[in-house]
């Protein structure tokens, strides 16, 4: 799994009402706290902020890295997903991805 770091672009893995956010949107790490939090700046097209959120990173996946200036591959997404799922759930994709490969 990717750890998030300051100015990595995340994608939101759970819908957040209260800030109009959809999973799958995406924002970018502004700040990197102590206790494993951070907050994430989600913003337009023209760069306007349209909601600033302190999320845990069991909420989000790292899409983009910007030491590196490179977007994570599908797997590492993929293995980033997986890692924040239940044991029972992992199960579920394994059997799903074994289904995709019979086909």
């Amino acid at each position: 799994m990717t750890e998030p770091e300051l100015f990595d672009v995340i994608e939101l893995l759970v819908d957040l009402p209260k800030y109009n956010l959809r999973s799958g949107v995406q924002g970018a790490i502004v700040e990197c706290y102590p206790d494993g939090t951070y907050e994430v700046e989600f913003s337009n097209k023209d760069g306007e902020t349209l909601a600033l959120c302190e999320l845990k990173s069991e909420q989000f996946i790292v899409f983009w890295k910007a030491k590196t200036k490179t977007m994570l591959s599908i797997s590492e997404q993929i293995a980033g997903v997986i890692a924040r799922l239940s044991e029972e759930r992992r199960q579920e994709v394994l059997d799903f991805a074994r289904f995709l490969y019979q086909k």
